[in-house]
């Protein structure tokens, strides 16, 4: 359930500003609204600390658990946080000042090892010598000329090599040679001292790795802050008053009352603007629907203010979808048992360890009904094993009396049926939600579920070829195609008259969307294509491995063990790219979800 929110209006005198904010921060409940940036030297404070408490965990040893250190104080910190930034900022130097020696060494090497030094002595005596390099023709010409008095040196780069006493005539083209700073020899010392200079501070950085936590402390606090000054900077004010706006939950109004009055704050309340679209959404999850928010976390989807809240029906079919997809019960009990180990390790369970036992046991019993197990037919050798298969979605058919065509069609039915029931689903939701607020699109909505239907049937006909009456489907789809013309553009800020224009001026797209309707129901097939494909490659690594006898048991034992390895991955690729789709595509568009929502964040401390 998406919780109703108010627009919260806070005003104090502006000598209380610093006291109003602590109040509301220990609240934690007002979202700010038009929130603005803390400033700009807290935010550089934040990077450097960021990027220090980064370098160091390339240093840490992870193995070496008992050496943490436990949280410095502030004062202690400093000191030590001090010499990792010199320590960092002193090596990035280091490391640039070894990169251009070691231009430097790779431009002059060639030349020998001399002292630059040496040879401006020489200019200042009044030798000004010039070095070139360049071809042989050009060094022929430039010896015959009487007026190029030169040293003939040693072949750079197979190329002739003179030092010349002044500069050579534009007309004999040779590329000259810049004298650098530093010697050969002298290169080399400064990166090797560079070098050295690294090493002491990456042991700098290595001694004080063991302060994560500590770190981790200071950029909590300084994340507090930050979010202070934003807060501030977000406050209004003139001579005599401070004022802030913001969203809270209306279940929460009660408890803000309460402590409004203990610290004698001002404010007032509304109800939010229908025009307002920076509403944050906080969703109330039960314990089921709570199941599927890690999934919408790592996906970063939620839903908008004024959409519906969805967790429950995205729960239920992903857990199938997942099931279909991986496909394998075998592949269930290691994901069970890796949900366990999970479990015990972490001493208690969450969202995240709980989803994982939902999703593994129903990979498990998808399995067993369809006699999967690591892709091995000698499975159904075993009677209890094969006294849990369904027959019709069988795996292996034969050992039911039942073609293989008889079982892919089965599925495919059933994969059918899912995609119609889901997508059906997102309309009724829509009309659900359409209905109170007297939006006549929802006769649109019912005309998708009706388009639904026929597209259904007519994927079952011509993919199937189940005996289907064409004739009836059309006629729906014909219905369905009227309905969403005439009442698509309906809405309630519109008259019947201009929701009919503005419906049938959309006519030509409304066609094309009846027709990618169809394919939506038709995308469906993918849980049957995936899942089929999985099994499929299991089984081609057990007969690589079946293949070999004797001395080569021992790598068709690592041929399988690798194989239903990369087949896990690419199963859980496929949740990904498919399941996850499924719903936040096909069966959000049915419901008229975009996910536009914004994460309702209150201003709070940060633990």
């Amino acid at each position: 359930m998406i919780e109703k929110m108010k627009m919260l209006h806070i005003v104090a005198s502006a000598s209380g500003k610093e006291e109003m904010l602590q109040d509301l921060r220990e609240m934690g409940l007002l979202h700010l609204a038009e929130k603005q940036s803390a400033s700009r030297e807290l935010n550089e404070e934040f990077q450097t600390l960021s990027k220090a408490s980064n370098v160091l965990k390339e240093y840490a040893d992870p193995k070496a658990k008992e050496k943490k250190a436990g949280v410095l104080s502030d004062s202690e910190f400093e000191k030590m946080y001090r010499g990792v930034r010199d320590a960092i900022e002193k090596k990035e130097s280091l490391n640039q000042a070894i990169g251009a020696a070691n231009t430097e060494l790779d431009r002059i090497s060639a030349w020998g090892d001399f002292s630059p030094e040496e040879v401006k002595a020489l200019k200042d005596e009044g030798f000004d010598l010039h070095f070139y390099r360049m071809g042989s023709k050009e060094f022929q010409d430039a010896v015959n000329d009487e007026n190029i008095r030169l040293i003939r040196l040693a072949p750079v780069d197979k190329m002739d090599t003179v030092a010349v006493f002044g500069t050579l005539p534009p007309e004999i083209p040779a590329t000259e040679f810049m004298l650098p700073e530093h010697s050969a020899s002298e290169l080399k010392k400064q990166i090797e001292d560079g070098r050295k200079a690294i090493a002491e501070c990456d042991e700098t950085l290595k001694a004080a790795s063991i302060y994560e936590a500590s770190f981790d402390d200071q950029m909590v606090k300084l994340q507090n802050r930050m979010n202070f000054s934003a807060a501030g900077n977000t406050a209004q004010s003139d001579e005599d008053f401070v004022w802030l706006s913001g969203y809270i939950p209306e279940a929460d109004m009660e408890r803000f009352k309460a402590a409004a009055a203990e610290k004698s704050l001002a404010w007032a309340v509304e109800d939010v603007s229908e025009e307002d679209e920076h509403i944050p959404t906080k969703v109330k999850y039960n314990k089921v629907s709570g199941l599927i928010k890690p999934v919408f976390d790592i996906l970063g989807i939620l839903p908008g203010y004024r959409e519906q809240d969805i967790s429950l029906w995205f729960f239920l079919f992903f857990t199938l979808f997942f099931a279909m997809i991986i496909g394998d019960g075998g592949y269930g009990v290691l994901i069970l048992l890796g949900t366990i180990v999970l479990h015990v390790k972490q001493k208690k369970i969450t969202n995240v360890t709980f989803l994982l036992y939902v999703l593994s046991i129903a990979t498990v019993i998808w399995g067993a009904l369809t006699g999967t197990w690591f892709g091995m037919e000698s499975a159904m050798k075993v009677p209890i094993l094969k006294a849990m298969v369904f027959p019709s979605i069988a795996t292996y058919p034969e050992y039911f009396g039942l073609t293989a065509n008889d079982s892919q069609n089965a599925i495919m039915k059933f994969s059918f049926s899912i995609g119609a029931v889901q997508m059906a689903l997102g309309s009724i939701l829509a009309i659900k939600k359409k209905l109170p607020a007297k939006d006549l699109s929802w006769v649109a909505d019912a005309g998708w579920t009706i388009a639904v239907i026929a597209m259904y049937l007519l994927a079952l006909n011509l993919v199937i070829h189940e005996d289907i009456d064409l004739k009836p489907v059309f006629t729906l789809i014909g219905i369905a195609f009227v309905l969403v013309v005439l009442f698509g553009g309906m809405s309630p800020d519109k008259s019947f008259g201009d929701g009919l224009k503005a419906g049938l001026g959309g006519a030509f797209t409304q066609f094309l969307n009846t027709i990618s309707c169809f394919g939506n129901v038709m995308s469906y097939i993918r849980l049957f294509a995936v899942g089929m494909a999985g099994v499929a490659i299991s089984q081609s690594f057990n007969g690589i491995a079946a293949g070999m006898h004797g001395p080569m048991m021992i790598v068709g034992v690592v041929v399988v063990l690798v194989g239903h390895a990369l087949n896990i991955v690419m199963c859980f690729l496929s949740v990904v790219v498919h399941g996850v789709r499924l719903n936040v595509l096909e069966f959000s568009g049915q419901a008229g979800l975009e996910w536009t929502g914004i994460p309702y964040e209150p201003f709070k401390k940060v633990n």
